[in-house]
């Protein structure tokens, strides 16, 4: 691996995430899915992970996590109301320290504190209503380093209707609207990461080049469930495929009771079929507005030259339900459609192979590392060379650049708990994917649901009304290989889960009690040890550099 020791030697990152898209909402992920042109383009251009999922199915601990590629047990956000602690190591600070020119386009929901805001050469924030109203942690008000090219007042046009959400059910709203299409956010932030390319990037030729680093954040298809008619239009609501479905699935009482309670809060089995699949039908066309725009970027970089010198990278947060198990949203769970997202990373000039299907366990926290190794930034597949004297060569990510900064040296590279991916890298493949939820709380219990029922609560105000209670409860893991899927929470005598995946791809049924499966809980409770004993320090202990207090003596 070549070592870059100056800016000018760095490539380009853009990171692009969509915010709740699963990866079977993608035709080249699942027969469900619709075909996504311009993110296949990306897999053919790099390489696609077939089985990527999210370390928390929840917006803010997983976008800390895929920023500083660490679990969320490790960086303490395990709610949404938990953002990204001061003085964190993360992908902006380590870009910002190597010369890189910042810049995050839409959501954040990730830094909140100033000496990470200070990061970023150019911040214009918008969420899921559209420009930040100072109303809701995690959303900045105003822009940095640059206004937005979209006149504001288009903006909030483009946005009036998902302010006040039509209404179709006490369980979902969409709507199908006419509002200029340039200021939908989907079609407002690539306007406004072009011009960012534009103004900071160069081609490969420039002398003077400096590299940008760019978080491109799409809000979508995150509820409010609204799309410009033009791509309702791409995905009528009789095309869409409708998921393997069991009726029985939360009354034979083989379900944990999260479960059963986010379903009887948020289910769509009494609801009209025709308004349930208009709905998802809206979801998947606001997911192909959010490919063209991914189109558009990949354009921009060919037109441009920045492409040769440029990393790309698309990932999701985590998924949604859209129709899986008989729910639209989103719900402290599982299930792939919640935990499984699409995944690719892109840079044929750099060496990633291009139009190639990695099948390993992957997860995002492993996207950071890999932009490290394939920048030559450091080496996180560095084998200990041995001892000579008394000195110790450790394992671990060794620092390739020349560089004097404090965050980028080989000790605090050690805080990355995620790994280079296999493919992209030449970094050795993983079997097994992990995930979790909750901070040691309370359980919502059947009494004070039932309670808060009886006032007439129901659908997404009865979310929104338990979402906190819900985030905390219980310390719920998962661990993922591609046969099996295992669910447990080591503090609460609620129900395991189990799912083989080779019978049951859709996890219909939970076979936590069949008795030949007790060999394979035992398999996968070993491997959740080791995924816990592994990532156990919040902070990696200092390891010493001789093998005693004095010189050895041959």
């Amino acid at each position: 691996m070549s070592t870059n020791s100056n800016p000018s030697s760095l490539p380009n990152v853009i990171f692009i995430v969509a915010d709740q898209l699963k990866a079977t909402a993608l035709r080249m992920y699942s027969e469900i899915g619709i075909e996504t042109p311009s993110l296949e383009r990306l897999a053919d251009e790099g390489v696609a992970y077939r089985h990527a999922f999210t370390p928390h199915p929840l917006c803010v601990p997983a976008r800390v996590s895929m920023m500083t590629g660490r679990y969320p047990h490790s960086t303490g956000c395990r709610r949404n109301e938990t953002l990204m602690p001061s003085g964190q190591l993360h992908a902006f600070r380590i870009w910002k320290e190597l010369g890189y020119t910042t810049g995050l386009i839409g959501k954040n929901h990730c830094f909140i504190e100033q000496d990470d805001l200070d990061l970023f050469d150019v911040r214009c924030e918008m969420s899921h209503s559209g420009l930040p109203r100072n109303d809701y942690k995690g959303e900045i008000p105003g822009t940095q380093g640059m206004g937005w090219v979209v006149p504001e007042e288009t903006i909030n046009e483009s946005h009036s209707t998902r302010v006040d959400m039509p209404s179709q059910s006490p369980s979902f709203a969409y709507a199908v609207t006419d509002h200029p299409i340039e200021g939908y956010s989907s079609a407002s932030l690539t306007t406004q990461a072009k011009a960012f390319m534009d103004r900071f990037g160069e081609s490969v030729d420039g002398s003077d080049r400096r590299p940008f680093a760019l978080l491109l954040s799409y809000p979508d298809p995150h509820t409010p469930l609204e799309a410009p008619r033009k791509y309702a239009e791409m995905v009528p609501p009789e095309s869409v495929v409708m998921p393997p479905s069991r009726r029985d699935e939360y009354s034979d009482g083989a379900k944990p009771t999260r479960n059963r309670q986010l379903h009887d809060m948020i289910g769509v089995s009494e609801d009209d079929p025709d308004e349930v699949r208009n709905a998802m039908s809206v979801y998947l066309a606001m997911t192909r507005f959010v490919d063209d725009g991914v189109g558009e970027i990949l354009d921009y970089l060919e037109q441009t030259g920045l492409r040769e010198d440029t990393i790309v990278v698309f990932t999701a947060d985590h998924g949604d339900f859209n129709g899986e198990h008989d729910m639209l949203g989103k719900g402290g769970v599982f299930y792939d459609c919640l935990t499984r997202v699409p995944m690719f990373v892109s840079w044929p000039a750099g060496g990633v192979p291009c139009g190639v299907e990695d099948d390993s366990m992957a997860n995002t926290i492993d996207l950071i590392p890999t932009i490290l190794q394939l920048s030559g930034v450091a080496d996180f597949n560095s084998p200990p060379a041995g001892e000579e004297g008394d000195e110790i060569d450790r394992p671990g990510p060794k620092v390739l650049c020349d560089n004097d900064s404090r965050w980028i040296n080989s000790e605090s590279m050690r805080r990355i708990q995620g790994k280079p991916l296999p493919t992209a890298t030449e970094s050795p493949s993983r079997s097994a994917a992990f995930c979790e939820y909750g901070t040691g709380g309370p359980s919502l219990t059947d009494e004070t649901l039932q309670g808060l029922k009886d006032q007439g609560q129901a659908g997404r105000q009865l979310i929104m009304n338990t979402l906190w209670i819900r985030e905390a409860e219980g310390r719920r893991r998962m661990v993922r290989t591609r046969d099996w899927k295992f669910v447990t929470d080591p503090g609460s005598d609620d129900i395991d889960e189990l799912y083989d995946l080779n019978d049951d791809p859709w996890e219909l049924r939970n076979v936590i009690n069949a008795p030949e499966n007790v060999g394979i809980i035992a398999e996968m409770r070993g491997l959740l040890m080791e995924w816990a004993t592994e990532t156990e320090d919040h902070e990696p202990v200092p390891w010493p550099t001789t093998i005693g207090r004095r010189p050895f003596a041959a």
